[in-house]
């Protein structure tokens, strides 16, 4: 049983388009996107550098259009289930049918901007805590008045909050961990972007919704989910609430899938499935060269 996720923001790198757009079809389809957006993808994904692609604005929407391109060009259709990493649901959703793939690239776009103006109002930030005993580790950031924005499974979760409380984690770690800053503007996932989430609720009240056509496995607690308007709702208010990937991955296992294939840009949720579920056989999409063997990949699997 074959299930496709979708990375999250962090994935980026400079050039992630390159392999893709000497496609003409996808070079046209990523061209359209740009337009309808107002946001040249085509630039960030060719030219830009990991700086300016690192902004949160830029970062997600280039994100969920290179996942979507990577599937298109995948052209895979009998998968079971589907499931995103944070802002990579949104290309979950449309990958499932739960709402157009345009309408999916407009929720991006303003989610990035109202995400990068809620960071910009408080100073906040995350660091991922890597290993230690997860009980130990939850409550050590419950002490510092951390969130644990993102528990990724495998003996991963990110911390966000306060950057003097951060500070304080990284100087006194958890016993048999360690702490790593991540680069990123803000405390996602957390308290800090609830002034995200009324922007995005007005977009989506105007957008349709449809039945999956697989099922979505929800970041909110690892759920079932098909009713396409669920879908949309889960993940407008995931913006400013704990990721669960732990619980999405468990899930996957209990449902039976033997295979998954990260869409690009490819390699963290793999790397993730690999220690937490390591029975799942992983694939990572990374450049067109990947397609025939993500194709044969699938075979097995679907």
């Amino acid at each position: 049983m074959l299930a496709i996720i979708a990375p999250g923001q962090g994935s980026q790198t400079p050039g992630m388009l390159n392999s893709w757009i000497a496609n003409p079809e996808l070079h046209q389809l990523i061209s359209q996107w740009s337009m309808r957006i107002d946001l040249d993808l085509m630039r960030l994904g060719t030219s830009a550098d990991a700086d300016e692609i690192k902004d949160t604005a830029n970062a997600q929407p280039l994100i969920v259009a290179t996942s979507l391109l990577g599937a298109h060009a995948l052209g895979i259709k009998n998968f079971a289930f589907a499931s995103g990493h944070s802002v990579g649901e949104l290309a979950a959703a449309a990958l499932s049918g739960a709402i157009s793939e345009e309408d999916a690239l407009r929720l991006v776009r303003v989610r990035g901007i109202e995400m990068a103006k809620a960071a910009a109002q408080s100073p906040a930030g995350m660091s991922a805590v890597l290993g230690g005993d997860r009980e130990l580790v939850l409550a050590k950031l419950k002490d510092l008045d951390l969130v644990p924005a993102n528990d990724n499974g495998g003996g991963q979760i990110v911390a966000a909050g306060d950057l003097q409380a951060l500070e304080a984690l990284s100087l006194n770690p958890p016993e048999g961990s360690r702490v790593r800053a991540l680069a990123v503007a803000g405390a996602f996932h957390t308290h800090f972007m609830s002034p995200a989430v009324e922007p995005l609720q007005n977009l989506a009240a105007g957008i349709q919704s449809f039945p999956t056509s697989v099922t979505v496995v929800s970041n909110k607690d690892g759920a079932e989910v098909t009713n396409g308007a669920e879908v949309l709702e889960r993940i407008v208010n995931q913006i400013a609430n704990p990721v669960r990937w732990d619980l999405c991955m468990q899930t996957m296992k209990n449902l039976g899938v033997t295979g998954v294939i990260e869409l690009p840009p490819a390699g963290t949720l793999v790397g993730l499935l690999k220690r937490a579920v390591p029975e799942i056989e992983t694939f990572a999409l990374k450049s067109a060269d990947d397609l025939d063997a993500a194709r044969e990949f699938a075979g097995r699997h679907a």
